[in-house]
């Protein structure tokens, strides 16, 4: 169980917020009866009931008033009409409290919630079949932050949280918007490279289906190398180009089209997106 007899909380539980309950569920740490998760309207608390197997509410406040650990995967323009009342401080004040949210920062978050403490992740969709990244920030204790500090004990919860649906990491609460627009946001972009490589091998005649399939395996197969070899991908790229080979031919159209700048630049634009999404 999750350190304990503690209990966990998912407001605003969307498609994030199931596959993160279905994490925990499925590692084992928490048993259903201690979750409860909460939705806007009725119809959708009933069908998370009967997926989950666990309680379902419209109600935020008592779900927040029931739990230990509260995961607000809310929209970010809905954290202030939730989060900022006083009945809300009152329920949350001395619990741990996780947003995966992209734009609200820790400050905002301890503005309304002066007795919490606090975590920030951001996890990305592959999270839904176990292969996530997540990078999680806190304020650390001992410094100026009084009820948002979070202590090693809790950090390592919600590590393990996380971890229940892939990998997670910790880094510094300023680094969090270029993490939206890298971690959060880098799925798509991956998807639309699959698929721009795909439409390569539809147009030299292989069959859509086949070609797709080659693709992501291909993306799957070199992410993989990566991670296991821990050498630089530069490294790896230069292990299949061969002199005057069709390779370089390909890396060197590549270039032509400036996709290094494109893709970095790709990065930098969500990052400076997710920056004004917490904003009033």
């Amino acid at each position: 169980m999750l350190d304990g007899p503690r209990s966990l909380c998912v407001l605003g539980c969307g498609t994030m917020g199931e596959a993160i309950v279905s994490g925990v569920l499925r590692a084992g740490w928490l048993a259903p009866e201690k979750v409860v998760v909460t939705a806007r309207r009725q119809v959708v608390a009933d069908r998370l009931h009967a997926k989950l197997a666990v309680a379902a509410t419209t109600d935020n406040l008592a779900a927040c008033r029931s739990a230990d650990v509260v995961l607000v995967s809310l929209k970010p323009q809905r954290f202030a009409e939730v989060l900022d009342k006083p009945d809300m401080r009152d329920a949350l004040d001395g619990k741990l409290l996780i947003s995966i949210a992209a734009g609200v920062t820790l400050d905002k978050l301890g503005g309304w919630l002066p007795g919490t403490a606090l975590v920030r992740a951001m996890p990305n969709t592959p999270s839904l079949i176990g292969e996530g990244m997540t990078v999680i920030c806190r304020l650390s204790p001992g410094g100026t932050h009084g009820g948002n500090a979070v202590n090693d004990v809790q950090l390592a919860l919600a590590q393990r949280i996380f971890e229940s649906v892939g990998e997670c990491v910790e880094l510094e609460p300023k680094l969090m918007d270029v993490v939206t627009g890298l971690n959060g946001s880098g799925p798509a972009f991956v998807y639309v490279m699959l698929e721009a490589m795909a439409d390569g091998g539809v147009m030299m005649g292989l069959p859509r289906d086949v070609a797709v399939r080659i693709a992501a395996n291909v993306f799957r197969g070199a992410a993989a190398m990566v991670l296991d070899t821990d050498l630089h991908p530069a490294a790896l790229k230069d292990q299949v180009t061969t002199p005057a080979g069709c390779t370089i031919a390909g890396i060197l159209t590549m270039e032509d089209g400036r996709i290094r700048s494109v893709l970095a630049r790709t990065v930098q634009e969500a990052a400076k997106v997710a920056s004004e999404l917490g904003k009033d």
